[in-house]
């Protein structure tokens, strides 16, 4: 069967805060993009019955925190269509990994102790090697499966520049990696490595993008 090639205009593709509405959409592609993540698949314990349903909920949970929050979550539309998302922590001790006393009860109900815990200690651990003060931290970013490989990560790439440049606390932007084909990603976004962290039998880097001094405004 031949395979379907989808046309995609990288002109019309326009970088936008995500609603309310988009939530839905935009955990179905994180889901995707995380699935097979080795720290996840750790956390969640993929051997177990109900991985798919702990993934889902857990970053389900996430989204509805950061919207709560009021945190940073960018979209790539097509028109109408959701193709891309990214979302951030924002310089601002009040939502950090511990979240909310909400946030950590419904994570125990969906992902469970063991999930809810790593993933707050995970988050812990990286910060404690971030060589900034104030920065962005990049939670998530994933690019729906049909449109991989179109140049959408790069416009992704920049839209969170942008969301670090309208902020003046941010010294930058924070994420750790631990798909190796994200690697070299991110170093083309001029993402320095900081060091490997080990976390829960997964080895990941930790890497920083510095505050560009002409980094541009939207």
């Amino acid at each position: 069967m031949a395979q379907h090639v989808i046309d995609l205009s990288l002109d019309s593709v326009r970088a936008v805060y995500l609603t309310a509405e988009d939530l839905k959409v935009a955990a179905s592609i994180l889901y995707n993009a995380y699935f097979d993540d080795p720290l996840f698949v750790d956390i969640f314990d993929s051997e177990r019955e109900g991985y798919e349903s702990r993934l889902r909920s857990a970053i389900r949970e996430e989204l509805h925190a950061f919207w709560t929050a009021r945190q940073p979550m960018v979209g790539l539309y097509d028109e109408k269509r959701l193709l891309a998302v990214a979302c951030l922590i924002a310089p601002d001790a009040a939502f950090g990994a511990g979240r909310y006393w909400h946030w950590r009860l419904k994570m125990l109900l969906t992902a469970g102790f063991l999930g809810t815990k790593h993933m707050i200690e995970k988050e812990e651990r990286v910060r404690e090697c971030m060589p900034a003060s104030n920065y962005h931290m990049l939670s998530f970013i994933g690019v729906h499966p049909d449109y991989q490989d179109k140049g959408l990560g790069h416009i992704l790439m920049n839209a969170i520049d942008s969301v670090m440049s309208e902020d003046e606390r941010s010294e930058g932007v924070g994420v750790y990696v631990t798909l190796p084909k994200c690697l070299s990603f991110f170093r083309g976004g001029h993402y320095d490595h900081v060091c490997e962290l080990e976390f829960s039998h997964i080895t990941g880097y930790v890497m920083f993008r510095p505050r560009p001094n002409n980094v541009r405004s939207v």
